[in-house]
């Protein structure tokens, strides 16, 4: 069986899951601890990062690649078009996705958990223990603040962040105008993409996170909360409903032990 070595709470191993979910492939989930966890997948990939594929005695890293290979080696559902337009199309907006919603997105989370105790605490998973839930929910979020200006997320670029989210998400809503699809009458690799990386703007109520009740269907006010992406989110959310197969089951932490769719 595929295994997939990710975090619940990234982006990319969410587009990952929901490109598995697409092309009807079992396989079981692998939570890499940070830390510890790491050193096991740099020793196993030679690299830190996720989500990597394991497919038999390979190992595939970084979600573009894994979507390549994919295609490769399971045809069926195809994820890149094969006419060269829609191919090209297909491929730039996948990447454009990665660098704009999948980092700025990150950004703009970081801003909602140093403002909101609350939400910081939400976010933690529902297994979390009430003694670390309050310890979380208990540290200022002047010292989260003064944590973001040493990772490079000062409030200068954290607003320019949800500003260019506002015009991405306005973007893509005028390309889905009349059409099911971002590149046309079949789901493509382009809109699993911008449909997963988009979930920490506003948390599908199919995702695949272990989260309260509380949290589904909620994210960050200013883009979650504003009427002009309703229809966004609900292409999103459809997208979901369409492809995404019951929750498969998360293995113990690596270093621990081991329709038609449319926007009128």
């Amino acid at each position: 069986m595929l295994e997939l070595y990710q975090w619940e709470l990234s982006q990319f191993s969410e587009k990952v899951r929901l490109l598995l979910d697409y092309k009807g492939l079992e396989y079981r989930k692998i939570e890499v601890a940070p830390g510890i966890g790491q050193l096991e997948l740099f020793r196993l990939t030679g690299q830190k990062q996720v989500p990597v594929l394991k497919d038999g005695n390979r190992y595939i890293a970084d979600s573009t690649e894994i979507a390549k290979y994919l295609d490769s080696e399971y045809p069926d559902c195809p994820l890149i078009p094969i006419d060269p337009k829609k191919r090209a199309l297909t491929l730039l907006l996948e990447d454009w996705a990665d660098e704009s919603i999948g980092v700025k997105g990150r950004k703009a989370l970081f801003a909602a958990i140093s403002q909101d105790q609350s939400f910081r605490k939400s976010l933690l998973p529902v297994s979390t223990p009430d003694i670390l839930r309050s310890v979380v929910e208990g540290v200022p979020g002047d010292f989260l603040s003064a944590l973001g200006f040493g990772v490079g997320f000062t409030p200068d670029v954290v607003n320019a962040a949800i500003t260019s989210l506002k015009q991405d998400l306005d973007i893509i809503t005028q390309l889905l105008v009349g059409s099911p699809y971002l590149t046309g009458d079949e789901p493509t690799l382009a809109d699993l993409t911008v449909a997963s990386l988009s979930m920490l703007l506003k948390f599908p109520d199919g995702a695949y996170l272990d989260l309260p009740v509380s949290l589904r269907g909620k994210g960050l006010p200013i883009l979650a909360d504003n009427p002009e992406y309703e229809a966004f989110f609900a292409w999103r959310d459809r997208i979901y409903s369409q492809f995404r197969k019951p929750l498969p089951g998360i293995n113990p932490p690596v270093g621990n032990s081991p329709t038609s769719i449319q926007i009128d």
